[in-house]
């Protein structure tokens, strides 16, 4: 199983490795079998999975939700579950207690938490002293967009500046690994080099040492423009939109279910007794 050690590990013999956002037991049972070594449970479960129109109103009791069945899904990953929006904001105290609710109700590994400032230095540094791991997160920080918008962020020398200050200070307080997101190639690289940590990029270019995307992003599995720094591997919105009218038409005209797909006449000459429906569980024959 990939640990906190094994992280820093990547880093330490240059190995770039994956991190993906996964929400669900057979997401993550798939990733896990891909060899994906670090899954997030990301609060963008708030707009990929929940409807919502962006990760502000995502709950702690969701998150924790969500968390749980990751976590019955994956065997050998490093699960990291995303403190959403007011869940260590309001005191040093709530943080703690939801970090720790990650690690005892849903079985997470490690938490992340955005921003960089003199409160989430102070909660990073309870949290690990408290023998949770963290990973941060700077640049465009999504809890924020009601201030920041989604906008590249570290463009000025400035700005560029305080990023690569408070990856510093992040490291500082004990944060084992650093999201970079929505941050120009060139900072992502001056804040890589600077950090012993790993830098974990998603829209910070080719430089950090690790890359993360949301899952449906790469799967192809949210409609319309995907954002500059997405490559889809898969298009999976066609796959299941073409797949469901498939069995929609097979259906109306009684292709569907054939011989192949029905039950026989049993020995006694009458039909099996009829089993529960809706269900993925296997039906003895």
């Amino acid at each position: 199983m990939t640990t906190v050690l094994d992280v820093q590990k990547f880093k330490d013999e240059g190995k770039r490795f994956a991190m993906l956002t996964a929400y669900d037991y057979p997401t993550a049972r798939l990733l896990d079998e891909a060899g994906i070594p670090i899954l997030l449970i990301g609060d963008s479960v708030g707009n990929n999975e929940l409807g919502y129109a962006n990760t502000v109103p995502v709950t702690m009791d969701e998150m924790i939700h969500h968390a749980k069945a990751v976590s019955r899904g994956a065997q050998n990953a490093l699960l990291v579950g995303d403190l959403p929006f007011m869940s260590y904001q309001h005191s040093l105290e709530s943080a703690l207690l939801n970090a720790g609710r990650f690690l005892k109700e849903a079985g997470t590994h490690t938490v992340k938490l955005e921003g960089g400032s003199d409160f989430v230095l102070e909660a990073v540094t309870r949290m690990t002293e408290s023998g949770i791991p963290v990973m941060g997160h700077l640049g465009l920080t999504p809890q924020s967009v009601n201030l920041i918008g989604f906008r590249v962020q570290g463009k000025t020398p400035e700005a560029a500046a305080k990023l690569v200050e408070r990856a510093q200070r992040l490291e500082a307080a004990g944060v084992f690994a650093l999201v970079l997101e929505g941050v120009p190639s060139d900072v992502a690289a001056e804040i890589t080099r600077a950090l012993r940590i790993p830098t974990i990029g998603i829209g910070a270019g080719p430089n950090c040492d690790g890359q993360v995307l949301v899952v449906h992003d790469m799967l192809g599995l949210n409609s319309g423009r995907a954002p500059k720094f997405v490559k889809r591997y898969a298009d999976l919105d066609q796959v299941i939109v073409d797949a469901a009218r498939r069995y929609a038409e097979e259906v109306a005209s009684g292709v569907f279910p054939d011989e192949a797909h029905s039950y026989g006449v049993s020995k006694n000459g009458s039909q099996p007794a009829a089993q529960p429906t809706l269900t993925s569980q296997r039906i003895d024959h």
